[in-house]
Order: C-alpha cells, then structure tokens, then sequence
C-alpha cells in the first residue's frame, strides 16, 4: 500500500469521522482506516450534550441531527415506586446557546459518515483494514501503519505525518503502548439495553432515570421521532443490576429478558409501564460496564489516540461519545495552531487527559444518577411521602450541577471559553 497522508486516523467511529470532518475543515489531508468490511447499524441511544452539539454545529451538521434525533428537553429522575424526585430542564430549555440530542447512535455515525464521503470523497474512508501496530518511519519523520484484512491476512502499511488511534476501548495503538494493562476494568454492573417502539411518555423529549442499581436502574428515553402511522418513538433503555463478573460474556452479545426482569416487573408506572417496554423489546443486547484506568500519556511521538482508545468510560454521565467529539476538536484545534508536528501532540495531550481523567473517576464516584443512590440510601429503598424531607432540592441541584463543573458543559463555562477550532 505504502501511500502517504498527513493525518492517519484508524477507526470510523464518532471520534474518527468527528476529526476527519475538523481536519478537513482546516485545510489537512487525512484518510480513515477501519477494521470492519462494512459499517453497520450497531449499539443503540446515545445523549450528546450542549458541549459536544457546540462543536458538531460548528462542524455544520446540526441540521442533519434534527432530521433524525430529538432535542432534548429535560431530565428526570425517580425512585423504583415511580415516584418523582427531581426534573431539571436540558438543552435549550437549561440556557444553553445550543441544544441536546438523543439520538441513535448509528444515526449519529451515519450523518458523520455522510457528511465525510461528501467533504473528502468516497474514498476517505477505508474499510477491512485492521491496524495491527504502529512504528515511527524509518526515516525518523512520521509513522508507519502496519494493517491486515477481518481474516488476519496482511495489508500492507500505510504512512502519514502523525496517526491518531481512535479504534475503541479494545484499541490494538493502546495495547502497543500499554501492553500490560490488561482487559478493560469490571465495574461489578451488568447492562442490558435495547430499542423499541413506544408512544410518547413524560415530555416527550425527556431523559429518565428510575431505581438504583441494589434494586434495578433503568435509564430510558426516545431517540427518534413518529416512526410509525400512529406517531410512535423509537424509544432506548438501559437496565442496570450488581452482577459478579463473568469470563464467559461478550462485547455487545444478545441477552435475554429472564436474565435481568424480575427486578422490574412490577414497575406499572402511571407515567409508563417499564415492564410492558422492556417484554416487548427484541433484540436485547447485554454488555459489562466497563472503564479503563487513566493513563498518564496518550502520545507517543507521531502517535496519539482519542475516543474510548484514550480514555473509555462508564455510560453513567451521557458522555463518552461527546468526550470524543470534544478530543477531535481540541486535536484539530492544536494541529490549526502549531502545524503537523508532533508538538501539538504534546499540547493536545496536557489538556485532554487531565480533563477526561477527572470525567472517567467522577463517572465512578459521582455521576448525575448519583442522585439516585442518594435519596435509594436516606429512604432505604422505601416510598417516600415527600421528597423535600429526604433530600432538599438544591442539594440535588448540586449533584448535577458538580458533574456539568468537571465536564465542562456548565453553561457558564460554555458560553465562554473559546472555540477550540
């Protein structure tokens, strides 16, 4: 293959096309590699909040993203009783200059992927090359990128000025670089998730949040809009239990309803029937919650790495994909400002690890759904008569209010920092 490029970036995900998008709006030649014959539709709902939907509008696709997500409109949390504990406005409904999406996430990557085969042309994107390693140029000026086809057969190497690994938390870049870190770390949750047609609950554009994980969670909100002639969402869960950890499961595998619903079968809410959403839902897919321990250095000479190659994190906080997009930007911001070298590498990395290292450690600690945990331990997992006696409502405010402060999508600090492109 041997073809040279001055930004190699492997991996089709969010991350990788959110950066090919921003390098190509400033002017550098960039080509993707990715390892599947053909992107397909996989995973399922996805929130991008106001900091990430920021940088996608300066992007210009956020016209696209109406025409296939919601606009989020506000956020609800409540006990396993279905009982209200606090709803807070999101989005533009928060005061923020720019909305909030739930979305598909193959939605999300189609638009993406569409908008990159329009910008840089049908071949920007390569697929059935898998990067097996990574090694700077012989010459001592960039690097080289050794692939092989889905069958292990070898590819060639394909050259570029720097490389950017955004091929996901099993990343083959991180693995050369860290070899023994070893498999991504088990929170001790079990997730089970799935889409399926509903008619609107709540606002209709409402994030929910019920239960706590001793007793069943389940976050649950629309992602698309009037699927059907009866004015049906496509509604996506996500229902959370304490399991032990297993040798034996799979990234993405189908689950069964029996494995996870007796905790939520009398959950017949007024407001909605999370037991009749969940029996109706086919397929079920079942994954580990996992994370990875933060690293000190992402970048490696001509090397780096952004996504969840760089610092994957537990879905608790709507945040993983935007913490990608947010990489990208910040990336493409650095090269803009200091060229194709490996100094803007540098620059990149001393700002982003340190702020997704704070993102991953508060997922585990403090999250927004720790508003949960908070009032399912004060009652101890009885009803309560009123919230105000449990938990008074600026100290729920704060909990939510804290995670925006490490994120960085407070409105305050939004509105302004400046644009990192």
């Amino acid at each position: 293959m041997g073809t040279d490029h001055e930004v190699v970036i492997v991996g089709a995900g969010i991350g990788g096309l959110t950066l090919a998008l921003s390098l190509h709006q400033i002017g550098v030649e960039t080509r993707i590699f990715e390892s599947v014959s053909e992107l397909q539709e996989v995973g399922a709902g996805i929130n991008l909040l106001p900091h990430a939907v920021r940088e996608l509008d300066e992007l210009g696709v956020t016209d696209a993203l109406d025409d296939v997500g919601i606009r989020t409109q506000d956020a609800s949390y409540f006990n396993q009783y279905g009982q209200r504990i606090y709803t807070e406005p999101a989005g533009l409904a928060a005061g923020y200059p720019w909305p909030q999406y739930s979305i598909h996430r193959a939605d999300l990557q189609s638009v993406l992927l569409e908008t990159v085969h329009e910008r840089l042309g049908p071949g920007s994107v390569v697929t059935g090359h898998k990067c097996v390693g990574v090694a700077e140029s012989s010459t001592g000026a960039g690097v080289t990128a050794v692939f092989e086809d889905p069958d292990g057969e070898p590819l060639g190497s394909v050259s570029g000025r720097i490389l950017v690994g955004c091929d996901g938390i099993h990343s083959a870049i991180r693995k050369q670089f860290y070899p023994e870190e070893g498999p991504p770390v088990y929170s001790g949750i079990m997730l089970w998730r799935g889409v399926t047609p509903h008619q609107r609950f709540l606002s209709g554009a409402n994030t929910a949040r019920l239960g706590w994980m001793d007793c069943g969670k389940l976050t649950i909100y629309p992602v698309r809009n009037d699927i059907d002639e009866d004015g049906n969402q496509l509604v996506n869960w996500v229902a959370s239990l304490r399991r032990a950890e297993s040798a034996n499961w799979e990234w993405h595998g189908v689950g069964a309803l029996e494995e996870f619903f007796e905790p939520f079968s009398s959950w017949h809410f007024e407001w909605l029937d999370v037991a009749e959403v969940l029996a109706k839902t086919d397929p079920i897919l079942i994954f580990p919650m996992v994370d990875r321990d933060p690293v000190p250095t992402w970048s490696f000479g001509p090397v780096t790495m952004l996504g969840d190659a760089a610092h994957p994190m537990y879905p608790r906080g709507s945040n993983g994909a935007g913490q990608a997009i947010l990489d990208a930007r910040y990336l493409a911001g650095c090269l803009k400002r200091q060229g194709i070298v490996e100094e803007a590498l540098q620059e990149y990395d001393r700002e982003r690890v340190a702020v997704t290292s704070e993102v991953v450690l508060m997922g585990r600690r403090n999250p927004p759904d720790a508003i949960l945990r908070e009032v399912y331990e004060r009652t101890g997992g009885e009803p309560f008569v009123s919230i105000d006696d449990v938990i008074p409502r600026r100290e729920l405010e704060q909990i939510a209010e804290r995670y925006r402060q490490v994120a960085r999508f407070d409105v305050e600090h939004l509105r302004a920092r400046e644009s990192y492109v």
